[in-house]
């Protein structure tokens, strides 16, 4: 298995979520496998390629391969609220089988089950990147999948990454917006009302630790 350390990129990040009472953290996931090659949808039998996350606290994105990842459960463990999409039915329960503790008992924004229950079904993260920023992913999962099992690293990064950015993009926008967008089959414009709430400030917590 190939080993990568942590890569960061400085980026300049909101004033108003520099605290060290807790902070954002975005956050996303590759997998080394399928559903379809594990028979079933479960995602405990799903392995880690890479994660990717953006840190409020520093304005830095990081990845984490397989290995690496207790470097990142502190900085999940320290957030005020952790932020995806689909973390809540994927991600989460995905990275759950690595940690010692319960990871779904952090405080948890996904962008997609927030606007699932506005509209009352699941829109892909492309078509809201496209219909809010103007911007797209730079492919399929699945093609992170063969990058994995091509060795590519560096170009899983960047897909992760990229997902990170997206996602970070769509977070702060309907934060200051209140809201996001897609288009319809009809090409029509969309406006889904939004309202996101973080936490001024959480105590860090410790969830390894089985008391």
């Amino acid at each position: 298995m190939q080993h990568c350390p942590p890569v960061r990129l400085a980026v300049s990040w909101p004033r108003f979520f520099r605290s060290p009472m807790g902070h954002p953290l975005v956050f996303d996931i590759e997998t080394q496998n399928t559903f379809q090659e594990v028979g079933k949808y479960d995602c405990r039998l799903l392995n880690v390629s890479l994660v990717g996350a953006y840190d409020y606290a520093d304005g830095q994105y990081t990845s984490y391969m397989e290995q690496d990842l207790p470097a990142l459960w502190k900085k999940m463990e320290q957030a005020s609220v952790v932020i995806g999409y689909n973390i809540i039915g994927f991600d989460l329960p995905v990275l759950n089988k690595y940690y010692p503790g319960d990871l779904t008992k952090l405080p948890t924004i996904d962008l997609m089950y927030l606007l699932e229950k506005q509209i009352g079904f699941r829109l892909k993260l492309e078509d809201v990147a496209q219909g809010t920023l103007g911007i797209g992913k730079s492919g399929s999962g699945l093609m992170a999948v063969e990058y994995w099992k091509k060795g590519e690293i560096d170009k899983l990064r960047d897909y992760c990454l990229q997902d990170v950015k997206v996602t970070k993009e769509l977070f702060d926008y309907a934060r200051e917006y209140r809201h996001l967008k897609y288009k319809d089959r009809q090409g029509t414009e969309v406006i889904v009302p939004i309202t996101i709430e973080i936490p001024q400030s959480r105590p860090p917590v410790n969830l390894t630790m089985p008391f």
